[in-house]
Protein backbone atom coordinates (compact mmCIF):
# COMPACT_ATOMS: atom_id res chain seq x y z
CA UNK A 1 0.00 0.00 0.00
CA UNK A 2 1.42 3.46 -0.59
CA UNK A 3 0.64 7.03 0.53
CA UNK A 4 -0.02 9.66 -2.09
CA UNK A 5 0.53 12.68 0.29
CA UNK A 6 0.93 16.22 -0.72
CA UNK A 7 1.28 19.08 1.11
CA UNK A 8 3.09 22.58 1.72
CA UNK A 9 5.58 24.33 3.56
CA UNK A 10 2.23 26.16 5.60
CA UNK A 11 0.81 22.58 6.17
CA UNK A 12 -2.17 22.76 4.55
CA UNK A 13 -2.75 19.71 3.22
CA UNK A 14 -4.07 18.89 -0.38
CA UNK A 15 -4.31 15.37 -1.07
CA UNK A 16 -4.19 12.73 1.28
CA UNK A 17 -4.91 8.71 -0.52
CA UNK A 18 -3.91 5.76 0.05
CA UNK A 19 -3.36 3.02 -3.01
CA UNK A 20 -2.21 -0.23 -4.17
CA UNK A 21 -0.98 -1.74 -7.59
CA UNK A 22 -4.20 -3.44 -7.61
CA UNK A 23 -6.25 -0.55 -7.38
CA UNK A 24 -9.32 -0.55 -9.24
CA UNK A 25 -7.64 2.35 -11.99
CA UNK A 26 -10.92 2.38 -13.53
CA UNK A 27 -12.87 3.41 -10.28
CA UNK A 28 -9.88 5.51 -9.28
CA UNK A 29 -10.60 7.71 -11.82
CA UNK A 30 -14.37 7.86 -11.72
CA UNK A 31 -13.69 8.86 -7.79
CA UNK A 32 -12.58 12.15 -9.14
CA UNK A 33 -16.03 12.93 -10.37
CA UNK A 34 -19.28 13.37 -8.33
CA UNK A 35 -22.40 13.53 -11.03
CA UNK A 36 -19.88 14.66 -13.91
CA UNK A 37 -18.55 17.47 -11.96
CA UNK A 38 -14.94 16.91 -10.35
CA UNK A 39 -14.38 16.79 -6.69
CA UNK A 40 -10.82 16.49 -6.69
CA UNK A 41 -7.72 18.72 -8.27
CA UNK A 42 -7.28 15.73 -10.50
CA UNK A 43 -10.68 15.58 -12.01
CA UNK A 44 -10.17 19.10 -12.18
CA UNK A 45 -7.79 18.48 -14.52
CA UNK A 46 -9.02 15.70 -16.18
CA UNK A 47 -12.18 18.08 -17.22
CA UNK A 48 -10.30 21.28 -18.72
CA UNK A 49 -7.84 18.77 -20.44
CA UNK A 50 -10.74 17.06 -22.25
CA UNK A 51 -9.54 13.30 -20.70
CA UNK A 52 -12.79 11.45 -18.98
CA UNK A 53 -10.45 8.13 -17.79
CA UNK A 54 -6.91 8.24 -16.35
CA UNK A 55 -5.30 5.44 -19.08
CA UNK A 56 -6.80 8.71 -21.75
CA UNK A 57 -4.37 11.30 -19.60
CA UNK A 58 -1.16 9.06 -19.02
CA UNK A 59 -0.17 6.13 -21.20
CA UNK A 60 1.62 4.78 -18.53
CA UNK A 61 -1.47 3.83 -16.96
CA UNK A 62 -3.40 0.87 -18.22
CA UNK A 63 -6.54 0.12 -17.56
CA UNK A 64 -6.52 -3.58 -14.92
CA UNK A 65 -10.19 -4.47 -14.92
CA UNK A 66 -9.64 -7.60 -16.75
CA UNK A 67 -7.06 -9.17 -13.71
CA UNK A 68 -4.34 -9.04 -16.33
CA UNK A 69 -1.49 -8.33 -14.74
CA UNK A 70 0.09 -4.36 -14.56
CA UNK A 71 3.37 -2.73 -13.89
CA UNK A 72 3.53 -1.52 -10.15
CA UNK A 73 4.92 1.36 -11.29
CA UNK A 74 1.70 3.50 -12.41
CA UNK A 75 1.27 4.27 -9.16
CA UNK A 76 4.21 6.18 -9.52
CA UNK A 77 3.30 7.65 -12.48
CA UNK A 78 -0.40 8.51 -10.60
CA UNK A 79 1.46 10.46 -7.69
CA UNK A 80 3.08 12.62 -10.26
CA UNK A 81 -0.01 13.41 -11.80
CA UNK A 82 -1.68 14.29 -8.51
CA UNK A 83 1.15 16.67 -8.02
CA UNK A 84 1.18 18.39 -11.39
CA UNK A 85 -2.42 18.53 -10.91
CA UNK A 86 -2.63 20.31 -7.41
CA UNK A 87 0.15 22.70 -8.51
CA UNK A 88 -2.34 23.65 -11.19
CA UNK A 89 -5.41 23.59 -8.99
CA UNK A 90 -3.71 26.13 -6.93
CA UNK A 91 -2.65 28.70 -9.48
CA UNK A 92 -6.44 28.67 -10.77
CA UNK A 93 -8.45 28.86 -7.83
CA UNK A 94 -6.66 30.58 -5.02
CA UNK A 95 -6.28 34.31 -4.03
CA UNK A 96 -2.88 35.33 -3.53
CA UNK A 97 -2.39 38.15 -0.60
CA UNK A 98 0.62 39.20 -2.31
CA UNK A 99 3.07 38.46 -5.41
CA UNK A 100 4.06 34.93 -4.86
CA UNK A 101 6.97 32.06 -5.67
CA UNK A 102 5.91 29.08 -6.13
CA UNK A 103 8.49 26.45 -5.80
CA UNK A 104 7.84 23.04 -6.94
CA UNK A 105 10.24 19.66 -6.08
CA UNK A 106 11.38 18.54 -9.26
CA UNK A 107 12.54 19.84 -12.74
CA UNK A 108 9.29 21.44 -14.72
CA UNK A 109 9.42 18.25 -17.07
CA UNK A 110 7.19 15.30 -17.58
CA UNK A 111 7.02 12.24 -19.74
CA UNK A 112 3.79 10.45 -18.28
CA UNK A 113 1.36 12.83 -20.08
CA UNK A 114 -0.30 11.33 -23.22
CA UNK A 115 0.55 12.59 -26.32
CA UNK A 116 0.41 16.50 -26.25
CA UNK A 117 -1.40 17.02 -23.44
CA UNK A 118 1.36 18.25 -20.86
CA UNK A 119 1.71 21.19 -23.80
CA UNK A 120 -2.08 21.69 -23.40
CA UNK A 121 -1.35 21.60 -19.66
CA UNK A 122 1.73 24.04 -19.59
CA UNK A 123 -0.45 26.51 -21.49
CA UNK A 124 -3.66 26.26 -19.28
CA UNK A 125 -0.85 27.13 -16.24
CA UNK A 126 0.25 30.15 -18.05
CA UNK A 127 -3.45 30.61 -18.72
CA UNK A 128 -4.12 31.06 -15.05
CA UNK A 129 -0.71 32.89 -14.61
CA UNK A 130 -1.87 35.81 -16.31
CA UNK A 131 -5.22 35.68 -14.93
CA UNK A 132 -4.18 35.79 -11.56
CA UNK A 133 -2.13 38.95 -12.63
CA UNK A 134 -5.35 40.62 -14.99
CA UNK A 135 -7.77 39.52 -12.17
CA UNK A 136 -5.70 40.26 -8.93
CA UNK A 137 -2.80 42.04 -9.87
CA UNK A 138 -0.52 39.64 -8.62
CA UNK A 139 2.57 38.78 -9.64
CA UNK A 140 3.18 34.38 -9.22
CA UNK A 141 6.29 32.76 -10.67
CA UNK A 142 6.78 28.80 -10.65
CA UNK A 143 10.19 27.34 -10.56
CA UNK A 144 11.32 23.62 -10.00
CA UNK A 145 14.44 22.25 -7.95
CA UNK A 146 15.89 18.92 -8.41
CA UNK A 147 18.31 17.56 -6.10
CA UNK A 148 20.21 15.76 -9.06
CA UNK A 149 20.17 16.25 -12.48
CA UNK A 150 22.10 14.37 -15.78
CA UNK A 151 23.75 17.49 -16.79
CA UNK A 152 25.06 18.62 -13.60
CA UNK A 153 26.29 15.11 -13.58
CA UNK A 154 27.60 15.00 -16.68
CA UNK A 155 29.29 18.85 -16.71
CA UNK A 156 30.81 18.52 -12.81
CA UNK A 157 34.49 17.97 -13.35
CA UNK A 158 34.40 20.50 -16.61
CA UNK A 159 32.20 23.12 -14.67
CA UNK A 160 35.57 22.72 -11.85
CA UNK A 161 38.12 23.04 -14.13
CA UNK A 162 36.73 25.99 -15.88
CA UNK A 163 36.16 27.75 -12.55
CA UNK A 164 32.20 28.18 -13.48
CA UNK A 165 30.28 28.72 -10.04
CA UNK A 166 33.42 28.70 -7.90
CA UNK A 167 32.77 32.41 -7.28
CA UNK A 168 32.47 33.70 -3.16
CA UNK A 169 28.87 34.55 -4.00
CA UNK A 170 25.43 33.36 -5.07
CA UNK A 171 25.89 33.30 -8.77
CA UNK A 172 23.89 31.23 -11.36
CA UNK A 173 24.02 30.31 -15.32
CA UNK A 174 21.63 29.49 -17.81
CA UNK A 175 22.33 26.36 -19.33
CA UNK A 176 22.18 26.36 -23.44
CA UNK A 177 19.37 23.88 -25.00
CA UNK A 178 22.50 22.50 -27.28
CA UNK A 179 24.67 21.22 -23.58
CA UNK A 180 21.14 19.84 -22.11
CA UNK A 181 20.71 17.55 -25.40
CA UNK A 182 24.33 16.11 -25.31
CA UNK A 183 23.14 14.54 -21.24
CA UNK A 184 20.26 13.05 -21.95
CA UNK A 185 19.66 9.68 -24.43
CA UNK A 186 16.66 11.54 -25.69
CA UNK A 187 17.23 14.75 -26.30
CA UNK A 188 13.26 15.42 -26.63
CA UNK A 189 13.54 16.01 -22.76
CA UNK A 190 15.43 18.75 -23.32
CA UNK A 191 13.82 20.40 -25.74
CA UNK A 192 11.67 23.70 -24.91
CA UNK A 193 9.64 26.15 -26.90
CA UNK A 194 12.53 28.15 -26.75
CA UNK A 195 13.83 25.34 -29.62
CA UNK A 196 11.85 24.29 -32.23
CA UNK A 197 13.95 22.48 -34.92
CA UNK A 198 13.01 21.81 -38.54
CA UNK A 199 11.43 18.11 -39.06
CA UNK A 200 11.14 17.75 -35.30
CA UNK A 201 8.08 17.00 -33.69
CA UNK A 202 6.92 19.75 -31.25
CA UNK A 203 7.62 20.38 -27.48
CA UNK A 204 5.62 17.81 -25.29
CA UNK A 205 7.63 16.95 -22.02
CA UNK A 206 9.44 20.64 -20.96
CA UNK A 207 8.05 23.43 -19.40
CA UNK A 208 11.11 24.95 -18.02
CA UNK A 209 14.45 26.46 -18.85
CA UNK A 210 17.45 25.11 -17.07
CA UNK A 211 19.48 27.16 -14.23
CA UNK A 212 22.58 26.16 -12.48
CA UNK A 213 22.30 28.18 -8.75
CA UNK A 214 24.89 28.11 -5.88
CA UNK A 215 23.19 29.96 -3.18
CA UNK A 216 26.17 30.15 -1.12
CA UNK A 217 29.51 32.31 -0.85
CA UNK A 218 31.75 29.63 -0.90
CA UNK A 219 33.60 28.52 -4.29
CA UNK A 220 32.48 24.72 -3.15
CA UNK A 221 29.01 25.31 -1.86
CA UNK A 222 26.52 23.05 -3.43
CA UNK A 223 24.91 23.82 -7.06
CA UNK A 224 21.35 22.93 -7.56
CA UNK A 225 19.53 22.23 -10.88
CA UNK A 226 16.63 24.65 -11.20
CA UNK A 227 13.76 24.98 -13.53
CA UNK A 228 12.37 28.34 -14.40
CA UNK A 229 8.79 28.26 -16.33
CA UNK A 230 9.81 29.13 -19.84
CA UNK A 231 7.15 32.20 -20.18
CA UNK A 232 9.12 33.85 -17.06
CA UNK A 233 12.70 32.90 -18.27
CA UNK A 234 13.02 36.93 -18.65
CA UNK A 235 12.23 37.18 -14.83
CA UNK A 236 14.96 35.09 -13.69
CA UNK A 237 17.09 36.95 -12.21
CA UNK A 238 14.30 38.28 -9.97
CA UNK A 239 12.92 35.08 -9.72
CA UNK A 240 16.31 33.44 -8.45
CA UNK A 241 16.68 36.61 -5.82
CA UNK A 242 13.58 35.37 -4.05
CA UNK A 243 14.78 31.94 -4.19
CA UNK A 244 17.57 33.00 -2.55
CA UNK A 245 16.45 34.68 1.05
CA UNK A 246 14.61 31.53 1.47
CA UNK A 247 17.49 29.32 0.65
CA UNK A 248 20.17 30.99 2.96
CA UNK A 249 17.69 30.21 5.73
CA UNK A 250 17.84 26.08 4.67
CA UNK A 251 17.62 23.71 7.40
CA UNK A 252 18.99 20.82 8.09
CA UNK A 253 20.02 21.22 4.44
CA UNK A 254 22.26 24.43 4.37
CA UNK A 255 21.54 26.59 0.95
CA UNK A 256 19.16 24.50 -0.15
CA UNK A 257 15.30 26.07 -0.65
CA UNK A 258 13.76 26.49 3.23
CA UNK A 259 10.14 25.78 1.85
CA UNK A 260 10.80 22.70 0.14
CA UNK A 261 12.17 20.80 3.43
CA UNK A 262 9.21 22.14 5.19
CA UNK A 263 7.12 20.84 2.79
CA UNK A 264 8.71 17.52 2.85
CA UNK A 265 8.59 17.69 7.34
CA UNK A 266 5.07 18.46 7.13
CA UNK A 267 4.18 15.56 3.94
CA UNK A 268 6.02 12.73 6.03
CA UNK A 269 4.01 10.39 7.93
CA UNK A 270 6.37 9.35 10.98
CA UNK A 271 6.39 8.18 14.33
CA UNK A 272 2.37 8.50 15.61
CA UNK A 273 0.99 9.82 12.27
CA UNK A 274 2.30 6.18 11.22
CA UNK A 275 1.36 4.42 13.64
CA UNK A 276 -2.44 5.93 13.84
CA UNK A 277 -3.03 5.02 9.93
CA UNK A 278 -1.37 1.51 10.46
CA UNK A 279 -3.84 0.83 13.06
CA UNK A 280 -6.66 2.30 10.46
CA UNK A 281 -5.30 -0.08 7.69
CA UNK A 282 -5.18 -3.03 10.07
CA UNK A 283 -8.87 -2.25 11.14
CA UNK A 284 -9.96 -2.04 8.14
CA UNK A 285 -8.25 -5.82 6.79
CA UNK A 286 -9.68 -6.90 10.62
CA UNK A 287 -13.45 -5.94 9.28
CA UNK A 288 -12.91 -7.77 6.26
CA UNK A 289 -11.48 -11.00 7.44
CA UNK A 290 -14.54 -11.25 9.97
CA UNK A 291 -14.48 -14.26 11.99
CA UNK A 292 -10.90 -14.99 10.95
CA UNK A 293 -9.96 -11.69 12.70
CA UNK A 294 -8.27 -13.36 15.11
CA UNK A 295 -5.54 -14.85 12.44
CA UNK A 296 -4.55 -11.05 12.23
CA UNK A 297 -3.17 -10.67 15.60
CA UNK A 298 -0.90 -13.22 14.97
CA UNK A 299 -0.23 -12.48 12.08
CA UNK A 300 0.93 -8.81 13.49
CA UNK A 301 3.38 -10.95 15.76
CA UNK A 302 4.69 -12.81 13.73
CA UNK A 303 8.68 -11.83 12.69
CA UNK A 304 8.70 -11.02 8.94
CA UNK A 305 12.61 -11.50 8.43
CA UNK A 306 13.90 -14.10 11.33
CA UNK A 307 17.58 -13.85 8.62
CA UNK A 308 17.48 -10.20 10.53
CA UNK A 309 19.07 -11.96 13.65
CA UNK A 310 22.05 -12.88 11.97
CA UNK A 311 23.09 -9.19 12.15
CA UNK A 312 22.26 -8.91 16.13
Amino acid sequence: MQLIRVVDSSNNEYCLEAITPSTSVTRLGAAQFSADQPVTALGELMKDLGTESLPRLSHMIRANDDDRPTSPSWVQVYRELVEWAILYSILKNRHFGTDTLIVCDGLLRSKVFAGDLFKKYLESVAAAINRQWHDHKRRIFVVGVAKHSKVLARYRLAMAIEGVLTTEYPAYVEVPREIEEKAYVWSEYARGDDRELEDKEINKFVGGKMFLVKFGIGARDPIWPIDIFLPQVSEAQAILGYLLADAIEGFPVPLYPRCLQKAHENAALVDFDFDVLQDEIFSGVREALGGQAPVLDAFRLQDADPAQARYG
